[in-house]
């Protein structure tokens, strides 16, 4: 994931000011608020300005993903070429859902809020809007769990001392 944010933190700054290109990587799925921090990182944005940019950044994505992606899936699956894809994600998301089958919210929360590969508010609000967990429920659960990923990205991305000094 370091080549990946990395690639994009240099392509995307040569455009950009350093905070916006860290707001479009922490709405990219995959990278996320995990990738976005790396790269405020990387920036030398400061870490009480670079949390709010990359939560608000990943959480953005979020309501229109538990709210339109079955609709565009169930198109997607209609043009041949986007069918075996889209199995692909659907068939990934639901082989992650058991422990959130079990425990919506805290499943959810836990799910989203431990940042490793395949995991965060994209895929949760993936496998919440396939398993039809109720808005009410899913939307503070994935919010809650990217704040915790923030902070627990926030010591692996500045270390403690970062936390402390705020850079």
């Amino acid at each position: 994931m370091d080549a990946i944010v990395q690639w994009f933190t240099e392509n995307l700054s040569a455009y950009l000011s350093p905070e916006a290109a860290v707001f479009i990587i922490s709405m990219i799925p995959i990278l996320e608020l995990r990738g976005g921090l790396l790269a405020a990182r990387l920036l030398e944005i400061s870490l009480l300005r670079a949390v709010p940019i990359c939560v608000i950044g990943n959480i953005i994505p979020i309501p229109f993903i538990l709210l339109f992606i079955k609709q565009i899936f169930k198109w997607m699956k209609k043009i041949k070429i986007f069918r075996p894809l889209i199995e692909k994600l659907e068939k990934s998301a639901m082989g992650r859902s058991d422990k959130i089958k079990r425990a919506e919210f805290w499943g959810l929360v836990v799910f989203v809020g431990i940042p490793l590969p395949g995991t965060g508010g994209w895929t949760g609000a993936l496998i919440a809007s396939l398993l039809e967990v109720e808005l009410k429920k899913s939307i503070p659960a994935i919010l809650l769990g990217i704040f915790i990923a923030a902070v627990i990205m926030s010591f692996v991305s500045y270390g403690a001392l970062g936390m402390i000094l705020g850079n």
